[in-house]
């Protein structure tokens, strides 16, 4: 993914545990899902049209 293993995955976890909290994490998490879920609904009506 993107060119990175897992290591650098951690420590980017890591990274924002530090910034945002175990409490902010959830929410920051769905926002991100629900951001991509409307960039693949609309590129998928762009596509179709």
């Amino acid at each position: 993914m993107f060119g990175l293993g897992m290591p650098e995955l951690i420590i980017i976890m890591v990274i924002f545990l530090i910034i945002f909290g175990a409490g902010k994490l959830p929410e920051i998490g769905a926002g991100m899902g629900k951001a991509i879920k409307n960039f693949k609904d609309t590129t998928s009506e762009i596509e179709h049209n």
